[in-house]
């Protein structure tokens, strides 16, 4: 789903005032670079700003370990095939201990032999709710043997979240910020 050109245009430094400006300071990197998808979003400050407390959640807050909810976020942006979301959570999974071999096998979804009972359901899960907005009752129960019900709660609203940053990345054709890895890692 790779656009060559953003629909939206990200900000400039220069460009952004007030608000906006904001916005791309909270948004940098280690580097000191505002990734794209704050650039981008710096265009409507407001909604950056209040859809920034719930993804502080999902990323920060959440009951939901680390490693599985990136295994969750890497999955669901497999499947919207969004490579801005894939990149950068590539490089998240990398810092929360998952192999590049683990990651390649977040590709092949559930059914690919080398996961635990656990990241089979939560990838089982993540699937469920890209298909149908449901995760089916197996599944769930399945859930309920690794997960508590917070966490479960927690693992909807993370694939929620990043299915929904998927399609705002895809159809804003938000691009790669630079050294981001690809689908082909």
């Amino acid at each position: 789903m790779r656009m060559n050109q953003p629909r939206v245009a990200p900000l400039t430094d220069d460009a952004a005032e007030g608000a906006a400006a904001e916005l791309l300071h909270r948004g940098k990197d280690s580097n000191g670079y505002a990734l794209n998808i704050f650039r981008t979003l710096a265009n409507h400050p407001d909604l950056a700003r209040r859809w920034m407390v719930f993804a502080n959640h999902i990323l920060g807050k959440s009951t939901l370990p680390a490693r599985e909810r990136e295994i969750a976020i890497l999955r669901i942006g497999w499947l919207c095939r969004s490579g801005y979301e894939w990149g950068q959570h590539v490089l998240f999974a990398r810092r929360e201990g998952i192999t590049d071999d683990e990651i390649r096998l977040v590709q092949s979804g559930p059914e690919a032999a080398g996961w635990s009972d656990a990241d089979r359901a939560i990838l089982r899960a993540t699937d469920d709710l890209h298909r149908d907005a449901h995760i089916s009752d197996p599944v769930w129960a399945a859930l309920c043997k690794h997960l508590s019900e917070q966490q479960r709660m927690d693992l909807v609203f993370t694939v929620g979240q990043y299915n929904m940053v998927s399609m705002a990345l895809n159809s804003f054709g938000v691009q790669p910020d630079p050294d981001l890895p690809t689908f082909e890692i």
